[in-house]
């Protein structure tokens, strides 16, 4: 569901089988200096989150998707925090400029989290230069 809703703003299509990339998946469940977070409503699924760089300086929340019916309603934000609040130290974020609905989310999360302390920026997509720039927020979570 992830790659599907990130086809919108990425131009990803499914293989020929319909499944999509799923390296990522792989890598933070199994990769050194990876965690995953499922996150859930009740006794259900809701989504997930993936960080990488446990193992070097930079934090980064490489994945993080709230499935449909359950956006909007503080699953995202609660499990955010939860997440940051277990790895303390510098973040990266990035998101989809014309993800409207992420980029409000994101930005509000690091008004939380780090208010007037947090910086944007705009990086190339590394390997797929046919994609728009991704932007990033970078901030930094105290213990």
């Amino acid at each position: 569901m992830f790659r599907h809703d990130m086809s919108e703003h990425q131009g990803g299509l499914p293989a020929a089988d319909g499944t999509f990339r799923s390296e990522r998946l792989e890598a933070a469940f199994a990769g050194d200096g990876w965690a995953a977070y499922l996150l859930t409503r009740g006794d259900r699924l809701a989504g997930f989150a993936f960080v990488r760089g446990l193992d070097g300086p930079v934090r980064v929340l490489n994945s993080f998707f709230v499935v449909r019916g359950a956006r909007r309603g503080g699953v995202g934000l609660r499990a955010v925090r939860e997440v940051l609040r277990r790895h303390p130290g510098r973040w990266e974020v990035a998101f989809q400029r014309d993800n409207a609905g992420g980029a409000a989310f994101w930005h509000r999360v690091a008004q939380e989290v780090a208010p007037g302390a947090w910086s944007l920026a705009e990086r190339a997509v590394p390997g797929r230069p046919s994609l728009p720039a991704d932007l990033w927020l970078s901030f930094t979570v105290s213990g």
